[in-house]
């Protein structure tokens, strides 16, 4: 079986973990973290970037920094993991879902100013597949209503728009380190801080409600609890593992991107018999390969050609359940308007393997992908 995903490692992985050891720091905010935090703000350019033990974790922190209160409105697309809105949901935010865009899969800029009621304190933007949501009107209306911006990256680094890294251009950003992603940590996030305005308290956050940063820093002469906050912090193994791959991220990007572009190219003659229709990355996006997918005519359709290709080897999978119609979704949060294209992609939407070295069964899978479009007449 070709699988849909298979966690890459760099070679270095191990001995820095080893490493981690014999530096006696094996708790959160270690050597490793650090050099993790200073790579990211570095690439970035925001004015902080934190270790999580997820993008998860990092959501929720950036639901406290904007000290959501219940009743409050966060205005995202339901087209997206479970915590772009559970975040929100557990500190008694409405999530209030809007349609997306037929072409990036993104938030459907067009439609948000019509959700937003006196309630709305936030837009959370979904970056699909690692491709920016059209962040310049998505930014002027959040400056216009005096909203805050949180940006989901959680498929999004090394992406940018307008020469923006992703995660740094709303108020705060979140990344995802999962080992499904393109860089990873098995599980892991970070939280980015585009500027001075929130850096402080998500660091009083991230350590319990503490200002043991500071304390460390020279700052004060002892810690104590400031405010509320959690236990937001990697270990230092999982920092390590993170750390050699950060030091790989042109290259692992550079590969997965020949990868995407060889299945763009055989799904083209594809396209153009209609039998599918391959993704949109717009002019302003440079896309980090995250993922490639496929929309197929119709929901019959998918599910004929993920069993063909299991029959042939090949593991495919469907994506997202729409949050809005989810029970949570409808107990917690509220939709809209139309969700037509959102119930539409959900249904026709398949992700093909991608990972490094899947090169050699690449023309494997287009094979097993030819006959599961011929065989059933799609």
């Amino acid at each position: 079986m070709i699988p849909f995903n298979k966690p890459y490692m760099t070679g270095n992985e191990l001995e820095l973990i080893a490493q981690a050891h014999a530096n006696g720091h094996l708790s959160g905010d270690g050597p490793f973290t650090k050099a993790c935090n200073a790579w990211l703000q570095e690439r970035t350019g925001a004015h902080s970037a934190l270790l999580t033990h997820s993008c998860t974790a990092a959501l929720e922190m950036a639901a406290l920094l904007l000290h959501l209160q219940p009743g409050d409105e966060v205005i995202l697309p339901s087209f997206t993991f479970v915590t772009s809105a559970s975040a929100f949901a557990l500190r008694g935010a409405v999530p209030v879902f809007v349609d997306i865009r037929p072409d990036t899969l993104n938030i459907d800029e067009s439609l948000i100013e019509q959700a937003v009621t006196s309630r709305t304190k936030a837009i959370c933007v979904v970056h699909y597949a690692g491709v920016s949501c059209e962040m310049d009107t998505i930014m002027e209306i959040a400056s216009r209503l005096g909203l805050a911006v949180v940006e989901d990256a959680a498929q999004g680094i090394m992406s940018s728009y307008r020469g923006r890294p992703l995660g740094t251009i709303g108020d705060l950003g979140a990344f995802s380190f999962h080992e499904t992603k393109n860089v990873i940590s098995g599980e892991g996030g970070a939280l980015l801080c585009r500027d001075a305005k929130f850096s402080e308290d998500a660091e009083i956050i991230r350590e319990k409600g503490t200002n043991r940063s500071r304390f460390f820093r020279g700052q004060v002469d002892k810690y104590t609890w400031v405010d509320v906050g959690s236990s937001y912090l990697p270990g230092e193994i999982t920092a390590a593992f993170l750390n050699a791959q950060l030091l790989h991220a042109d290259e692992i990007t550079e590969r997965r991107l020949a990868i995407w572009q060889r299945y763009h190219q055989w799904a083209a003659p594809h396209e153009a018999a209609g039998r599918l229709r391959r993704p949109v990355v717009p002019a302003e996006c440079t896309h980090n390969a995250h993922m490639y997918y496929l929309l197929l005519p119709n929901l019959e359709a998918r599910g004929q050609f993920i069993s063909r290709l299991r029959e042939h080897g090949v593991q495919t999978v469907f994506h997202y359940i729409p949050l809005h119609s989810s029970p949570a979704g409808r107990q917690l949060g509220r939709a809209s308007g139309s969700m037509a294209v959102t119930n539409d992609i959900s249904d026709r939407l398949v992700r093909m393997p991608l990972w490094l070295g899947l090169e050699p069964h690449l023309d494997a899978v287009f094979e097993a992908a030819d006959a599961a479009l011929r065989d059933y007449a799609i």
